[in-house]
């Protein structure tokens, strides 16, 4: 600790002097995954060496605007640590994932619970917190700052501004043609600054947050009925799977038998499926709205009623959500919801509770149910990253060698792949276990069950990490997802399964998800389009 008393015990400076040196300190070693990515657009040599120097210059003059927005006396120096806390944060999973924190990002870390959050804590996240937080935090806790009157403290401030936006312009200007070419095709690579985009993003989801809080829910569906006799009942488990690429079962197709308990069984797998958005928080709603992904809004899904609340204006649907996740992302707030992350009401648990913990006394919730139709929505853990490695029993490790740690650019390409696959290996086990219970009750119900993944998983590819990319822009592993189909009882006699085939293998999304469950369940709506549905041609009614 003396080699930090002795030259800052006493040191005191202006907010503008301290403002300026912290812009510069942000822009110079909170921005590595950002002037990679510019070193990888504009490779350094001649005029483009200038060119990128100018961009350092232009960075840390903006971020230097944008802190003096925020200073006073009494305010800047715990301003600045809350900054250099979020930045360290930023920096790394930027640096590390490739992962652009935008607010789609931001709803994902609001939505994310204490059980996710520890995946992701590393020793190299301990380094970036103690070199780019703690270490800053504790010189900025040390210097003193000179006050000013109000007057002077306003002039210095627009002073400060002023020259910043001068310094700009004349960036700007010198190298036009360079800027006019960043700022028309480079939006994503300017995502990746730090931290001046994150903020951006702050304020647009903070934005959207207030306004949607606390809104009128509004209703669809009401009045909607089941066009079938009372007798005719039907039981349906649709499994949300988790980060499961589509090319990874081999029932598509994959090199590696990840699929050997399914392939024994009648499924049929959707080999052209596409997800609404590449993170739970937005995929999930997706999935269960009646808005389609051209169309979806997290912040409207979330004062809309959804498709577990159309059933549920039927009157004859026993609905019930088990999470083995984070949470129903406010689908299953208005009907029964049961957490199984932990013990005891998962009772199947060793380093985390298990998926198929959320079948351990299933039977004896659908003895309860004397009437109506069953629909259960198991959301899975699945292959949530990016500890691969924790989401499957060791008796499921058959891929080796495999990649034991969360930090992934530890491991190689094949022991990430490896553990990737052996978490798939075991959502293969988990489904025949769905159909397995669906069977037992296929003489007193037309069964079935749908399995679709939220989102899929980039493992390195380009040199991308993990999900969650805005989806423009976001590669094909991240939005290609696992799907598939299985019926039983009178169900599966009603199913014409060589149209289904051909079926399977058309473009479908998300969207078709909605549409197929109303068309399953035989509901009498006017918001079912029959040209949406999976099963439209090839379930006879």
């Amino acid at each position: 600790m003396t080699f930090f008393k002795t030259p800052f015990k006493n040191f005191t400076t202006t907010q503008t002097k301290l403002i300026l040196v912290v812009s510069v300190v942000l822009a110079l070693f909170y921005n590595i995954t950002f002037f990679t990515k510019v070193f990888g657009v504009y490779p350094p040599s001649g005029k483009t060496v200038f060119f990128i120097a100018s961009l350092f210059i232009v960075l840390s003059a903006f971020i230097n605007f944008v802190l003096n927005i925020f200073r006073s006396e009494r305010t800047t120096k715990p301003f600045l640590i809350i900054i250099f806390f979020l930045s360290s944060l930023a920096a790394y999973v930027t640096d590390t994932y490739g992962t652009i924190i935008d607010e789609t990002m931001l709803l994902n870390i609001f939505n994310t619970d204490r059980h996710e959050a520890m995946d992701l804590v590393s020793f190299k996240l301990l380094l970036y917190f103690l070199f780019l937080f703690v270490l800053p935090a504790f010189i900025l806790v040390k210097i003193k700052l000179k006050g000013l009157p109000l007057k002077k403290e306003i002039s210095s401030r627009l002073k400060t501004q002023g020259i910043s936006l001068a310094i700009i312009l004349v960036m700007l200007f010198s190298f036009g043609k360079n800027y006019a070419s960043f700022f028309r095709e480079q939006k994503i690579l300017r995502s990746y600054t730090n931290p001046t985009f994150y903020l951006f993003s702050v304020g647009k989801f903070a934005g959207k947050f207030f306004s949607t809080s606390g809104g009128e829910l509004i209703k669809i569906g009401v009045g909607a009925t089941i066009e079938r006799p009372e007798n005719q009942r039907k039981l349906v488990i649709f499994v949300v799977g988790e980060t499961a690429r589509r090319d990874r079962f081999s029932l598509n197709g994959y090199t590696k038998e990840t699929n050997p308990l399914l392939k024994k069984e009648n499924v049929v797998t959707l080999t052209n499926m596409t997800s609404c958005g590449t993170s739970t928080a937005i995929s999930v709603p997706c999935i269960f709205s009646n808005m389609q992904r051209s169309g979806f809004s997290a912040d409207k899904a979330a004062t809309t009623e959804n498709l577990l609340d159309i059933f549920s204006h039927t009157s004859r649907m026993n609905l019930l959500w088990r999470d083995n996740n984070s949470n129903s992302k406010g689908v299953a707030n208005r009907i029964p919801y049961e957490d199984y992350k932990y013990a005891p009401a998962n009772t199947i648990c060793d380093v985390e509770c298990r998926d198929v913990g959320m079948l351990v006394g299933l039977q004896e919730y659908i003895n309860k149910q004397p009437k109506g139709d069953v629909f259960i929505v198991l959301h899975q853990m699945g292959n949530h990253g990016p500890a691969y490695y924790k989401r499957y029993p060791k008796d499921f490790e058959k891929f080796t060698p495999v990649c034991k740690t969360n930090e992934l650019e530890k491991c190689s390409n094949e022991e990430i792949n490896n553990a990737y696959d052996n978490a798939i290996l075991y959502t293969d086990f988990f489904l025949s276990k769905v159909i397995e219970l669906l069977k037992a009750n296929s003489n007193e119900f037309g069964t079935a069950m749908f399995y679709v993944s939220d989102h899929g998983e980039s493992l390195g590819e380009n040199g991308v990490y993990l999900h969650g990319l805005p989806y423009f822009v976001a590669p094909d592993e991240q939005k290609n997802v696992a799907a598939i189909l299985w019926f039983g009882g009178e169900m599966a006699r009603k199913i014409n399964y060589p149209e289904l085939k051909k079926k399977s293998a058309e473009a479908l999304s998300h969207d078709n998800v909605f549409h197929t469950f109303l068309g399953m369940m035989d509901v009498k709506t006017p918001l079912y389009s029959p040209d949406m549905d999976i099963l439209g041609n090839v379930l006879k009614k």
